[in-house]
């Protein structure tokens, strides 16, 4: 069927619709409550199949691309929006916005039914009607609760009710002992003033740590000051500075967009009980131009992460977008509620706005000027990457003699490591090819929870670069992918001088480029992370190991034994979880035994 017949017979229901180029790769994909209507919009069919001419540039050049269609039906509209996000944010198409900052954000909160409450840390609802909530906090929830602890004469532990006896933080003065003093709710409840005031002004929580840490210092306590300065800025980045001070118990999500040439910046702020308590951003790749409506539509979708926030706030946004009533519509009934999605026009509220704008100004300023956006820009020359790698992950295998066999994938964005997003994995494969293959396929098939980066680095030469290409080719997935080895002199890795001559590959090049040249270190600073990783993560598989079978070697059960219940099923995990019939295929019916008696 032509692309045309398939346009001119499109259903009149709800779905989504996907346009391919003529490679197979996805350009697109799209929600729409009338799939007919939505589609036909992009084309004009006279004198020929061509783009609208109503199209903006970005939207022409797409649909010039587009050579195929494919669509699925839904039930209505809400079900098109949540299956569309899905969709973009695991199969990342080419023109559509992708954001990977998708995590939920902690709440501190507090249990006011109780004698004597405490304070700890959420990312939900808790059943309790009596509970009150502080945050989201982007970066420093623990900190400001640790913190807390630090400061205020609170019960410490959930623990410490149920002891009936006073502990070391009594004696410490870290806490009233309401568990075997009379302690009145009424002294109790000082604390818990205070510390809600701590959470609710930084300011004031920052000077109590800043003279905590001088008393440290005076005392020549040095690691401890450290530590309190550590955390100090920690708490500090979770907030824009601001003067803005509604003098009311106001709640407010405020969402704004600012986009340069090559990326956007999204800020967000949230203002509880009239003070802003914390911010955060995230950059936004423009692979094909920028989409002000699709970028607020993702923002929205990707924060409140289709469950009802602890605090539901009246959301401020700084430009209307297209499908801002079906958002509004859709957060309504997420929230239980009406949600207000508003573009201040004045007052206090239009400050907000003014306020996160110019932060995201601020920030894509300092983001043009810095020296790793130049090295990105000219590893996309280089390499004639499709997209600037602003999000890399580096793979890379460590095995011993094919004991302790792992993988390790480490995530490069925003010029730094991105140490919380690294990942490791045990693997079963026995060769080097075949150990790349599980691990990049166990990495494909976390796309849907962990949205694909704009580029690969594999550890390797051609021969795992085309594996690497398979791999996402064969899931309907596509960006750039490069590899780096080491020159070879007679099948053998060479080393001049303790330097290694690597080779960086792309399909359809090599480049082997001077020892000096930057855009090799930076390939290489990359490949040896991933290296340090994978060897790190092997040591402690390996030490796992041989602990585990001395202590089998005790119960009896002799070493070659062991390696041949490991070839057999793979890890001592599986093994563990064996049966006693299953083991005995392998060793006696005695030796299962003892196995399974020594797990359980």
């Amino acid at each position: 069927m032509t692309l045309e017949a398939r346009i001119k017979q499109l259903p009149d229901s709800a779905g989504i619709y996907q346009y391919f180029d003529k490679n197979g790769h996805l350009l697109y994909i799209g929600k729409a409550k009338n799939l007919s209507n939505r589609v036909k919009s992009y084309w004009q069919f006279s004198p020929k199949l061509g783009p609208s001419s109503q199209l903006s540039v970005r939207i022409r050049k797409m649909i010039e691309q587009t050579v195929s269609m494919h669509y699925i039906v839904v039930k209505n509209e809400h079900d098109a929006l949540i299956l569309e996000n899905s969709l973009i944010k695991q199969l990342n198409p080419k023109y559509n916005i992708l954001l990977r900052d998708d995590k939920t954000y902690p709440y501190i909160y507090i249990d006011n039914a109780q004698k004597y409450p405490r304070f700890d840390i959420t990312r939900k609802i808790l059943k309790s009607k009596d509970i009150s909530y502080y945050g989201p906090f982007s970066v420093g929830a623990r900190d400001i609760l640790t913190s807390i602890y630090d400061i205020c004469k609170l019960v410490q532990k959930k623990s410490c009710l149920h002891s009936k006896e006073l502990c070391l933080y009594h004696q410490i003065d870290k806490c009233l002992g309401p568990c075997a003093l009379p302690i009145s709710r009424q002294r109790y409840q000082e604390e818990v003033d205070l510390a809600r005031d701590l959470i609710l002004n930084k300011k004031n929580l920052l000077q109590k740590l800043t003279k905590k840490m001088e008393f440290y210092a005076e005392e020549l306590r040095f690691e401890e000051a450290a530590e309190l300065r550590d955390r100090m800025e920690r708490i500090a980045r979770s907030q824009i500075k601001s003067d803005i001070d509604f003098a009311t118990d106001e709640n407010y999500d405020i969402f704004v967009l600012h986009a340069s040439t090559s990326r956007a910046v999204v800020v967000r702020i949230f203002m509880r009980h009239g003070k802003i308590i914390s911010s955060s951003h995230e950059f936004i790749p423009l692979k094909e131009g920028y989409d002000k409506d699709e970028s607020y539509l993702r923002i929205l979708l990707d924060f409140y992460h289709g469950e009802k926030p602890p605090i539901v706030a009246p959301i401020l946004i700084g430009e209307t977008f297209e499908g801002q009533e079906n958002i509004q519509t859709y957060l309504s009934q997420i929230f239980d509620k009406k949600a207000h999605i508003e573009v201040p026009k004045r007052g206090k509220k239009k400050q907000l706005i003014e306020l996160a704008y110019i932060n995201a100004q601020e920030l894509l300023k300092r983001d043009t000027k810095s020296t790793d956006t130049k090295i990105l820009t000219d590893m996309q020359a280089l390499l004639n990457l499709e997209n600037i790698p602003y999000r890399v992950e580096v793979f890379d295998n460590s095995h011993m003699a094919g004991e302790a066999t792992v993988g390790a994938m480490v995530v490069y964005e925003n010029g730094k490591f991105d140490k919380t997003s690294y990942r490791t994995y045990h693997l079963e494969a026995k060769d080097e090819y075949a150990q790349m293959r599980e691990t990049l396929t166990r990495r494909v098939e976390s796309f849907s929870k962990n949205s694909p980066p704009d580029l690969w680095v594999i550890d390797g030469g051609a021969t795992l670069l085309k594996l690497a290409h398979d791999i996402l080719a064969s899931s309907g997935i596509h960006f750039d992918v490069i590899g780096i080895s080491k020159e070879k002199i007679d099948a053998k890795s060479h080393r001049a001088k303790g330097k290694a001559k690597d080779i960086i590959h792309t399909v359809s090049n090599e480049f082997r480029l001077k020892e000096s040249d930057k855009r090799l270190h930076w390939t290489q600073k990359l490949r040896d992370e991933a290296h340090r990783s994978a060897i790190t993560f092997h040591k402690k598989t390996k030490l796992k190991l041989d602990q585990e079978s001395h202590l089998l070697i005790l119960k009896g059960i002799s070493q070659a034994k062991i390696v041949k219940l490991l070839k057999h099923f793979g890890t001592f995990e599986v093994i563990k979880q064996t049966s006693v019939e299953d083991l005995s295929a392998v060793i006696s019916i005695k030796d299962a035994n003892v196995i399974k008696n020594f797990y359980y």
